[in-house]
């Protein structure tokens, strides 16, 4: 059944699941949309405009690696919405590695990619199959941003924000909360540097004169991509939503987790996490719309005597999202990636392509770009 199904999309039953099939039937590429309840993944579909037009599957199946593995046999990517991710992706990987697949998901969670790189980096490497977590607009749109300031030569520091117009997905809220129990690392000449719990920071905000309030939001994915890159030593990341309400919600929530959550045994925290998550966002947000769902992504890269800033306006960040990941399928079945192990989606398929990719579908204006040498 796969031979003809390349790309399997595993969590279809969500927000962001849904939107890459719906880019999927965009490349024309037949796909099967896995999960654990069929009927579920049915009613998602079916909400999806001219699904017909492409070939596709729905599949119930179990999250353990042989029932993962049998189904990703004779598929080439697997495009993962299963999260939090530190909880439930490794069973992914491991059966994505087994099959011969390509990997790829949507993680927003530090603490993930550094324990993925660790665990399977290697070995997919050893396959020429990409490992690649964190094809995402919080995450690549940012990276695109950075790369673009990086064609600066002699620039060594990145400072970096993305805001975005909007509420978090159900599964998004999830991922927000667990990370909160982990560690978070900013970038310090090539080294990993812990933040101190409960950071936050006062931000100018490119286009406004209002400032915002953002956090190193779990560290994000930016130092581990650039932890390794000759032209980068240092990376700080923060990120949030535009509404000031939320943010500082987070922060209250966060100071809570700190003092009361974390003091509780390892087996009580995650339940009690998920208890709030769940009712902070309990239920799918209503579809995006480009004239409010706006997004923002700004880099400064600096150096010793040069500055330079880009700055990426978009909208709807879930469909930025959905539209990474089904490029990146399209990409992977017709040639091979730049770099196979753990690789961000710039480094797998090159910032200029993805900024044209998103450019096309109407997601992002022309980069605004400064630099001063």
């Amino acid at each position: 059944m796969t031979d003809k199904k390349p790309v399997i999309v595993y969590g279809v039953s969500g927000y962001t699941g849904r939107l890459v099939c719906e880019y999927l039937r965009e490349f024309n590429i037949p796909f099967i949309a896995a999960g654990r309840d069929k009927k579920r993944i049915q009613e998602v579909l079916d909400r999806i405009p001219g699904l017909d037009t492409v070939d596709h599957d729905v599949v119930e199946v179990e999250h353990t690696v042989p029932a993962l593995t049998e189904l990703f046999s004779g598929a080439r990517v697997v495009s993962n919405m299963v999260g939090p991710f530190i909880k439930y992706g490794a069973v992914v990987v491991e059966a994505a590695l087994a099959a011969g697949c390509h990997y790829t998901d949507t993680t927003g969670e530090q603490d993930w990619v550094l324990d993925v790189q660790a665990k399977f980096g290697d070995q997919f490497a050893e396959k020429g199959l990409l490992l690649s977590p964190g094809v995402a607009q919080m995450y690549t749109t940012g990276e695109i941003a950075a790369n673009i300031a990086l064609e600066t030569p002699g620039l060594d520091t990145l400072d970096i924000l993305v805001l975005w117009k909007g509420f978090p997905t159900y599964a998004s809220t999830q991922t927000i909360f667990t990370i909160l129990k982990a560690d978070w690392y900013y970038l310090e000449q090539n080294r990993y540097a812990k933040w101190e719990p409960g950071s936050t920071f006062e931000v100018v905000v490119p286009g406004q004169h209002q400032m915002a309030l953002a956090l190193p939001w779990g560290g994000t994915c930016h130092p581990v991509w650039f932890k390794d890159d000759p032209r980068v030593a240092n990376v700080k990341a923060a990120g949030g939503v535009f509404d000031r309400s939320v943010m500082e919600g987070v922060v209250a929530t966060q100071k809570m987790v700190e003092e009361q959550i974390k003091t509780l045994p390892a087996d009580q925290q995650e339940a009690a996490l998920a208890e709030i998550a769940g009712s902070v966002q309990a239920g799918m947000p209503p579809r995006e719309n480009p004239r409010v769902n706006t997004s923002l992504d700004s880099v400064y890269a600096s150096g010793p005597l040069g500055r330079a800033h880009c700055v990426i306006h978009g909208n709807c960040n879930y469909k930025q999202t959905g539209l990474l990941q089904a490029y990146a399928a399209y990409s992977l079945l017709q040639q091979p990636p730049k770099r196979a192990g753990l690789a961000s989606a710039c480094q797998a398929f090159g910032h200029r392509e993805l900024l044209g990719i998103l450019r096309s579908f109407g997601l992002v204006m022309e980069p605004v770009v400064t630099v001063q040498s």
